[in-house]
């Protein structure tokens, strides 16, 4: 299976319409933008009560794109994003695709089984390797034929590098969905560090932040934390942080702000838009 689409857009309903579907073990996301109007057609989030197997997550997806119609509609692009701990980044000067095994089994548990890909994260030279959840992109490619697929990294930093407007000091995003904390360190338009958790706890999740914060030895008094996706200022998380680091605010990255009006704002999927 490619990577790459190339679909025929002779019929004039394929020319505007572009599909993301974003998939992990404990929710899916999906948006539907009109690329002439830059406008969201459909958008729908889920979160599962637990963490669910991979079968499951085919089912639920199935489920999921059928109650919503989107099986009956027709795209000029189709992406997909896996998000998942399956990951790791390589420098580009440091990378052999034959070698695909031997750079994530450090970082991840993987099988004899499993398919390996990577992305390029391109003008910065660097690669990443991750293990995607196969059953779902050959339902894809029955569904719509070829299409593209990403891991979910790829998009957060290729889009926090490229919209970084900060000059030299250090700024730690937190991108935020059920039960994972992706967490991006970008000092003079540079990737200084990126990870992602699975957190069950609010304990957790704060541990994450500040062991991060720690171990790049950063101030919890001076570093700027930006904090986006599924928190809102005065919730939970957010008063916990905020006892810890004092620089804290919520924000809305600027790449979403071409394709959404206000409300939109609030309810929209990073990744799922930021992959069109």
């Amino acid at each position: 299976m490619t990577k790459k689409k190339e679909i025929n857009t002779t019929n004039s309903e394929l020319s505007y319409k572009k599909l993301s579907i974003q998939i992990s073990l404990n929710g899916l996301s999906f948006c539907v933008l009109d690329s002439v109007e830059n406008s969201i057609i459909k958008q729908e989030h889920i979160s599962f009560k637990e963490e669910v197997i991979p079968f499951q997550l085919l089912k639920n997806l199935k489920e999921t794109l059928e109650k919503f119609e989107i099986t009956k509609m027709s795209f000029s692009n189709v992406t997909v994003i896996h998000r998942n701990p399956l990951f790791t980044l390589v420098p580009k000067a440091l990378f052999d695709p034959e070698e695909l095994p031997n750079y994530l089994k450090f970082n991840a548990k993987i099988l004899a089984n499993d398919q390996i890909a990577y992305d390029e994260i391109k003008n910065y030279d660097i690669v990443n390797i991750y293990v995607p959840f196969t059953n779902v992109n050959n339902y894809i490619y029955e569904l719509f034929g070829e299409f593209e697929y990403k891991h979910s990294g790829t998009i957060l930093i290729e889009s926090l590098l490229n919209n970084f407007t900060a000059g030299k000091e250090p700024i730690c995003y937190a991108h935020i969905t059920e039960q994972q904390v992706d967490i991006t360190v970008i000092a003079n338009k540079n990737l200084v560090f990126y990870n992602s958790f699975i957190f069950e706890t609010k304990e957790d999740f704060i541990y994450y932040i500040l062991f991060t914060i720690e171990q790049l030895k950063l101030d919890t008094e001076t570093i700027k934390l930006r904090l986006f996706g599924s928190i809102e200022e005065g919730d939970e998380l957010y008063n916990l942080i905020f006892t810890y680091v004092r620089n804290v605010d919520v924000f809305i990255p600027s790449s979403l702000s071409q394709h959404l009006n206000d409300k939109d704002k609030k309810t929209i999927d990073f990744t799922t838009l930021s992959a069109f």
